[in-house]
């Protein structure tokens, strides 16, 4: 007999702790003696930087000889955080005789021969070059994607032997 009133007792015990903690949570409990508060910064530093991207600048394929410009264009793509000064470069490429602004694409295999090209900052005028303050386009960053456009040109020259021609030009963002 005492054991089962016990158990009812412990069961009605049991159930009304159960039913106090689901009915008022531990920390939502109300407090009458007083309050004090703390501060706290939130920070965040963000330092300035530039992502480029580039794609390929095809002169595409020419029948017979060079005696007219071939020209077409391409996009850098320079995103830089808001109010970044930055520069473009456009190395000179990886074409044989390739230095500064005068470029040539490099024939494959045993070929030698190359053919000149031209990369321009404007249709016709300003070669890109590598060289900051003097031949590199520069912008300010917005924190947004900014396309650059490149102008190509293969000029009129004497043309070498048929083949795929090609140089590969790095593109840099100096900020």
């Amino acid at each position: 007999m005492l054991r089962a009133q016990f158990s009812r007792l412990a069961i009605a015990a049991g159930l009304c702790l159960g039913a106090t903690s689901l009915a008022i949570p531990v920390n939502a409990a109300t407090y009458l003696n007083g309050s004090a508060t703390a501060n706290f910064d939130v920070t965040l530093t963000i330092v300035a930087n530039c992502i480029i991207a580039a794609t390929p600048l095809n002169f595409g394929s020419v029948q017979g000889v060079l005696s007219t410009a071939v020209n077409v264009n391409t996009t850098v793509n320079v995103t830089c955080t808001n109010t970044t000064p930055y520069n473009v470069g456009l190395n000179a490429g990886t074409g044989t005789g390739s230095s500064g602004t005068a470029r040539f694409m490099s024939g494959t295999g045993v070929n030698t021969g190359t053919v000149a090209f031209n990369l321009f900052q404007t249709s016709g005028a300003t070669l890109w070059g590598n060289t900051q303050g003097t031949n590199t386009l520069g912008g300010i960053g917005s924190g947004s994607l900014q396309p650059l456009t490149v102008y190509g040109q293969v000029p009129a020259q004497a043309t070498p032997a048929p083949d795929a021609y090609k140089s590969t030009i790095t593109a840099t963002v100096y900020f």
